[in-house]
């Protein structure tokens, strides 16, 4: 055996996983079927790690954002992935987001150019029977793969589908009628003019007709597989919302609140926004725009918003099927599969949702693994914390009969009732900090 341990999957998960136990000294043999004659229906490269829907790990805020906050934790835990968000940060107001190709560059270099990582293009169609392993190959696990873990689990894999926003070329907006502005002028940093998304505004008119366009649209048509997997609520295509009442929209991705169109001064009926997708600002893509519309009828319909009545697309929307175990049920506290301790899961087919928290539970699967591997008890790091909470939710606390794919938030925090509504989120956060520094401060330092 030429290699410590096995990782199968080169998204952010199995990328995160390698670099936390390559830096430890431990020789991974990371396998990605992408660049090997495979491809998944989403993926479009054959670069690690990836960004395939949004180019947004959402909110930086580390005060009162439990999402701010596992970024926080990460970045005390070097993690690569954070790493490489700030070197292809791009504006976008209070959150974190990142050119896409620049990003994948990035953690693929960091992971090729270590001496203690071998990529290998190639497919893996069954759990391997012995060895550490850690299987990170995300929502679109290979057919043959996905089937050797139903068998080692004993259970069918649940699964629900993710939709792709639509990408924007910039010079096709119609900058007259369109204008930049964060909600309530929020800055992104330093550098920041408080104008990191571009505005397409909507009189009732307007939204209305097109709130009738995106019910009345013709959808992409179910395969025979997919007829009963239920949506994650995170990421609700927009015509599934727009069937959920009228309003529904303007309460969600397309609210006007606090964004002036300075041709009027006022708010706007409804609004459609735009994040810059790439660092050279060429490519915006449509927030909250995630559709099953066949293509044709994305480009007729999307061409009424105001200002995108020219738009060209760089992508258009899409929808495909995400697959994960039932964790709490098949998991140990530690990742490992019941029954085969030999190996772990991580990422997103664990059942967490969200590019950061697919990220945070690759890099806690290969924090356990080195510990394992170094003959080192496990502390996991404590509920209050966001990655304590998060992994927890995973292995046992979720309700294992309606397990469904979730993102960190502070409903999966110890309550803290005792606090005032106002400040409990700072409250929340304040605590995790503190209980973080503290289990960091246990563990043992690790070389950099």
């Amino acid at each position: 055996m030429t290699h410590d341990i096995h990782i199968v999957g080169g998204g952010l998960a199995g990328s995160e996983a390698a670099w936390q136990l390559a830096r430890r000294g431990f020789k991974v043999r990371l396998s990605e079927m992408r660049g090997a004659g495979h491809m998944t229906p989403a993926h479009q490269t054959d670069g690690l790690a990836e960004l395939v829907c949004s180019n947004s790990f959402r909110s930086d805020d580390d005060e009162k954002n439990a999402v701010g906050l596992l970024h926080h934790e990460m970045r005390r835990l070097d993690s690569l992935v954070m790493q490489a968000g700030e070197k292809a940060r791009v504006p976008a107001g209070s959150a974190l987001a990142v050119d896409r190709d620049v990003f994948s560059a990035e953690v693929q270099r960091a992971l090729e150019e270590h001496p203690n990582v071998t990529v290998v293009r190639e497919r893996i169609d069954a759990l391997p029977a012995s060895g550490p392993t850690i299987v990170a190959t995300g929502p679109l696990t290979a057919a043959a793969l996905a089937e050797s873990i139903g068998r080692a689990t004993g259970a069918d894999s649940l699964a629900f589908f993710d939709a792709i926003a639509p990408i924007v070329h910039h010079d096709s907006i119609d900058m007259a009628i369109c204008w930049k502005q964060s909600r309530w002028d929020k800055r992104s940093g330093p550098d920041s003019d408080g104008k990191d998304y571009i505005n397409c505004p909507m009189d009732k008119e307007q939204y209305l007709a097109f709130h009738r366009g995106l019910i009345e649209g013709e959808k992409t048509a179910f395969k025979e597989w997919e007829a009963n997997t239920p949506y994650f609520d995170g990421c609700m295509p927009i015509e599934v919302m727009a069937e959920r009442g009228v309003d529904t929209l303007r309460f969600g991705p397309m609210k006007p609140v606090g964004l002036d169109d300075p041709r009027t001064g006022r708010w706007p009926y409804a609004v459609v926004q735009l994040r810059q997708d790439n660092k050279l600002g060429t490519l915006w893509n449509m927030v909250g725009f995630q559709t099953k519309l066949k293509h044709g009828e994305q480009v007729r319909l999307f061409r009424t918003i105001p200002g995108l009545e020219n738009a060209e697309f760089a992508r258009l929307g899409g929808l495909h099927r995400n697959t994960f175990i039932n964790s709490p049920v098949v998991l140990d506290r530690q990742l490992r599969l019941k029954g085969a301790g030999h190996v772990r899961f991580a990422g997103q087919i664990t059942g967490c949702e969200g590019y950061v928290e697919s990220s945070a539970v690759g890099l806690l699967a290969g924090m356990m693994a080195a510990a394992e591997l170094s003959g080192q008890a496990w502390h996991s790091p404590p509920r209050t914390t966001a990655m304590g909470a998060l992994l927890a939710h995973i292995t046992g606390d979720a309700e294992a009969q309606s397990y469904q794919p979730m993102n960190v938030n502070f409903g999966l925090f110890p309550p803290l009732h005792e606090v005032k509504k106002k400040v409990r989120k700072e409250a929340y956060t304040n605590r995790a900090k503190e209980d973080f520094g503290a289990w960091l401060a246990g563990m043992e330092t690790v070389p950099a």
